[in-house]
């Protein structure tokens, strides 16, 4: 079961590929790393699914890599009562602090840091920017907004404020109590999300004592403006597309995408590409032409690893999924092409 690849598959776990035999698939068609979302997941179903990766390890005596990936001060909206909410370009639409179960009239956003940093004006993008909602009125718990981009709004969906610089602290007390359950756990890589500045990294560190790396995710401005830093502190790189997209215009992420692998080959440090690279196999077996370019140009620009999220997570194609990306990627590492552009990033001078 040999590789004829060097760039690492990571496949995120999730409802689609929570047993025994879905995780043995997915690691068979090509996966070399597995990712918990700390997100989503109690900690009896992390365990779980951390007790079948060793399993599987043990049994096809080939070494699996476990990165467990902290949510950060990601803010989500809360629950509803139908599990989710048709929201209609031009309809009024209410966030607040209740947490009774939302409907499609308002929902809880359990966050009053958000409130009290709006402006009437500023723009609140759900679901990676899918949703888009200018805020009419806002006091110190509420904002009436009005839709202005509808869509599905479901359970538990990031919601982002790229007008508003907020406070946050790197590390929630769930981030904390994560951290020291993931490590006990045994895993081995911790993934920090929303880094901002390299302290937040030198925080987690401590934390960890040495029992996981650190990789940090570049998803905000911030991070964009201190990656040396970041870099400098970090054991490895994940550049997270998703969030990158909504909060800086999406035109930016490529050349972004592009400066920060070749940082990180230069130093020396790992680096992930992720989010979206094959969304349409969420629904379909088969991926679009511009999403295997996509993960194809992740590979020529010289990414370790590349990544699924939804589609092995919670997709209905998760192995298919698998499948392509390490077709594409043996493809891409067999052309004369790609060893020459890697030839030729060696060149470029080593950080020390």
């Amino acid at each position: 079961m040999n590789r004829l690849r060097n760039v690492k598959i990571v496949a995120t776990l999730g409802p689609a590929s929570n047993d025994y035999e879905m995780i043995r698939a997915l690691f068979e068609a090509g996966a070399d790393v597995f990712r918990l979302n700390m997100s989503h997941g109690k900690h009896d179903e992390i365990r779980e699914r951390h007790k079948i990766i060793r399993k599987i390890e043990k049994d096809l005596d080939r070494p699996i890599a476990i990165l467990a990936d902290l949510q950060g001060p990601k803010l989500r909206c809360g629950e509803f009562a139908a599990g989710a909410a048709d929201l209609e370009d031009g309809q009024d639409f209410r966030f607040d602090l209740d947490d009774t179960p939302g409907d499609n009239h308002r929902v809880c956003l359990p966050h009053p840091e958000i409130f009290a940093a709006l402006k009437p004006g500023a723009t609140l993008l759900v679901d990676d920017g899918k949703i888009e909602l200018k805020v009419r009125e806002c006091g110190k718990g509420f904002a009436d907004c009005t839709v202005v981009v509808g869509g599905t709004i479901s359970n538990r969906k990031g919601v982002n404020v790229p007008d508003v610089v907020l406070p946050l602290a790197a590390l929630s007390d769930k981030d904390r109590k994560d951290l020291e359950f993931v490590c006990q756990l045994g895993v081995d890589w911790l993934a920090l999300s929303f880094v901002q500045r390299p302290e937040d990294v030198i925080e987690a560190r401590e934390l960890a004592q040495g029992r996981a790396a650190i990789l940090s995710k570049i998803e905000k401005p911030a991070a964009v403006a201190a990656f040396k830093d970041i870099l400098d502190v970090s054991d490895g790189i994940m550049v997270a597309r998703g969030d990158l997209g909504v909060e800086l215009p999406v035109q930016n992420v490529p050349p972004i995408q592009k400066r920060l692998i070749r940082g990180c080959r230069a130093a020396g440090k790992p680096v992930i590409v992720a989010t979206q690279m094959l969304e349409s196999m969420i629904e379909s077996p088969v991926p679009t032409r511009a999403e295997v370019s996509d993960v194809a140009t992740a590979i020529y620009e010289g990414t370790d690893a590349i990544m699924l999220s939804a589609e092995s997570a919670a997709g209905r194609y998760p192995v298919e999924a698998v499948t392509t990306m390490n077709n594409v990627a043996i493809e891409v590492e067999s052309d004369p092409t790609y060893r020459d552009v890697i030839e030729a990033s060696r060149k470029l001078k080593r950080s020390t």
